[in-house]
């Protein structure tokens, strides 16, 4: 071979490589990995100490550090099928409410555009107000008020911890399916009696179910209040089916079981409680996702855990799916139910339109094991009866949705 010839051979050689390399499949370019933001107020009353080793029924067991976390590991191959490489939750905790825009501009100075929110109801409503026009989709796992379903709801706010109509149209589907159709009715005297007596009010309406009285209690270490901290003398005098205690602090309600003049089921407060999630729920997979949260935070997993986890999952989901989609497009895709994810409850759960609230379904649970799952068989819906519980896209007063 002559040298010009040798000289001609390298760019052939090169154009051969070239060609073939073009015909090999193009790699996926890394992506930036996800991050999480968890945002938590350090003055929140539910997770004092003294208050969370009382234990008492539907209330959180502690922080949500754990589920959200355990959320993204279940995700992580979710992640990386989409190029994501890495997960990482990033926590901020606001000293009280006035604190987190700030906690929350924190977070999204460090590349986060999920955030979910382990908050009473007034910090999730600051934190949405700081939100809004910007690059983020909040997700509310804390705070079970159906004002911020309506009222103050928010095109960027997501719900997954059940509202209390959800809960309340739980507990009324169950006195009609058992014919327990006239209750007796006991109500406390805080803000928080009043919001749950207001969302039983309208569920009782709803299903029609009948109660034969209200009657307030109190705890008072007042003499002349004694009687208003009396179960037996507050279920006297009248023929009931069941008892239906509303008490969000949860310390009268533990008195009432098996302590009524007659020998009636206790739902609400106690007894019988609609729950998110409850230990004892052992179908469709259910115990193994339990036992995992219990091997990392060495605590039965709560319905408040269970929401920070279904919300860690699906901001993950939502982030896989639409990998080059703006934030606004993500959260459009939420609301058109586009994305649906596994809570373990036996179907694909997706959020509302009108009022970005989770569908699901809500265990009536005890505490030695869960006696139904709402809805009830017969109550139905001409969409999709995991409508039936909580307020109805014609019912909204929601004008973000």
């Amino acid at each position: 071979m002559t040298e010009g010839a040798r000289a001609c051979s390298v760019p052939r050689r090169a154009l051969l490589l070239a060609g073939a390399a073009a015909c090999l499949p193009l790699r996926a370019q890394p992506q930036q990995g996800f991050r999480l933001g968890l945002l938590t107020q350090d003055d929140d009353e539910r997770y004092a100490s003294q208050t969370l080793q009382h234990g008492y029924p539907d209330a959180p067991g502690g922080r949500s550090e754990p589920a959200a976390q355990l959320g993204l590991n279940d995700s992580l191959v979710t992640l990386q099928m989409a190029g994501r490489g890495s997960a990482e939750l990033v926590t901020e905790e606001a000293a009280d409410t006035a604190a987190l825009p700030a906690a929350l501009q924190k977070l999204l100075q460090q590349g986060v555009q999920h955030v979910v929110l382990e908050l009473p109801a007034a910090g999730v409503a600051a934190v949405a107000a700081a939100a809004k026009g910007k690059n983020v989709i909040l997700f509310n796992a804390a705070a079970p008020e159906d004002v911020l379903r309506g009222a103050q709801c928010a095109r960027e706010l997501f719900h997954t911890i059940p509202s209390h109509a959800m809960q309340m149209d739980a507990i009324a589907q169950l006195l009609v399916a058992r014919k327990w159709n006239r209750p007796l009715v006991l109500v406390g005297p805080t803000p928080g009696d009043r919001l749950l007596q207001a969302a039983w009010q309208r569920s009782a309406k709803r299903f029609g179910v009948r109660p034969v009285a209200e009657r307030a209690f109190k705890l008072s270490n007042d003499p002349r209040e004694r009687d208003l901290g009396n179960v037996r003398l507050l279920t006297s005098d009248r023929e009931y089916d069941a008892v239906v205690v509303l008490d969000a602090q949860g310390e009268f309600a533990t008195q009432v079981p098996f302590r009524t003049v007659l020998p009636r089921p206790v739902l609400g407060s106690n007894g019988l409680v609609a729950e998110a999630w409850s230990p004892f729920h052992e179908r469709y997979g259910a115990p193994q996702l339990s036992r995992r949260f219990l091997r990392r935070a060495n605590r039965p997993m709560t319905s408040y855990d269970w929401a920070a986890w279904i919300a860690a999952r699906a901001a993950a989901e939502v982030a896989s799916a639409y990998v080059k989609a703006g934030v606004a497009q993500q959260a459009q895709a939420l609301r058109q139910g586009a994305l649906a994810v596994d809570g373990y409850k036996g179907q694909r759960l997706t959020f509302r339109a009108w009022d970005g609230q989770l569908r699901q379904p809500l265990l009536l649970a005890h505490g030695g094991g869960v006696a139904e799952m709402a809805p009830l068989e017969g109550f139905l819906h001409q969409r999709n009866t995991l409508d039936t519980l909580g307020y109805d896209a014609p019912e909204t007063a929601c004008k973000a949705g």
